[in-house]
């Protein structure tokens, strides 16, 4: 099946679930005329996308209080940023991904990628992985479970990313600080400074509305990020004061430009 032929198929299943409000694996195999493997496969990267919710045997829609205003689960700022990181990245690229639904949201944009080699601490990147029809070769960090962001952390999962080096790291942030660089509201942020120093460039996907929020717990100075994508919503003031740090900035508009 063609590349397109998938993607109309699962413009379908979103416009199914949409309309009946659930559907079934058994269901949308029968209709579709193809495999339970491709089905779960589809509904993982729909699931990635903030388009629908799987639930044991199919499917179900969104409830409301997770759509957003303009009827979409991950908004539109979202998807323009991981389009344009997504782009950036070549076949046979070494990668991490860390965990964040900006970082998440990138995941079912990998699938046309060819030979990518992908570490991840986030058992949720992880299954997105593993549902691509372009499958990577798929690392994990291991360490210790942290729930506060839902990903594996502490001096195992630095041990282990210490004995790789990357192409590119991917990393979202709770905050940019335009003096300082990226803040969080978590402690641990050994992890992400190793993941920095293992990587020939550091992408930093962050919404435009998180710029200039200032958070006390310092990610990664401005000396460690290479590039910063955002969406067009950004002031020119701090586009100015990001440039001045040395960091490519990426503007994404909600059209792909």
């Amino acid at each position: 099946m063609t590349k397109r032929n998938t993607q109309q198929r699962r413009h379908a299943i979103v416009a199914l679930v949409q309309e009946q409000g659930e559907v079934s694996v058994d269901a949308l195999t029968r209709r579709f005329d193809t495999s339970e493997v491709t089905i779960r496969k589809d509904l993982a990267l729909l699931e990635t996308g903030g388009l629908l919710l799987r639930r044991y045997g199919g499917a179900v829609a969104l409830p409301a209080e997770m759509v957003g205003a303009d009827g979409a689960g991950v908004s539109e700022r979202k998807l323009a940023i991981a389009r344009a990181a997504a782009a950036r990245i070549r076949d046979h690229n070494r990668i991490i991904v860390d965990s964040g639904t900006t970082t998440r949201a990138m995941i079912p944009l990998l699938g046309q990628k060819r030979g990518l080699v992908v570490m991840t601490n986030a058992l949720n990147v992880a299954a997105a992985l593993r549902e691509l029809e372009n499958e990577p070769t798929l690392l994990m960090t291991g360490g210790t479970w942290d729930p506060h962001s839902e990903s594996f952390q502490g001096q195992v999962a630095e041990q282990v990313l210490r004995s790789y080096d990357f192409d590119q790291l991917f990393i979202g942030a709770d905050g940019v600080d335009l003096a300082r660089g990226t803040t969080t509201f978590n402690e641990l942020v050994g992890l992400s400074r190793v993941m920095a120093g293992v990587a020939r460039e550091v992408v930093v996907m962050v919404e435009s509305d998180k710029i200039g929020r200032r958070i006390p717990n310092l990610e990664l100075p401005w000396t460690s990020i290479h590039t910063l994508v955002t969406d067009d919503a950004l002031p020119p003031s701090a586009r100015e004061s990001i440039r001045a740090h040395g960091v490519t900035l990426v503007v994404a508009g909600a059209d792909g430009n």
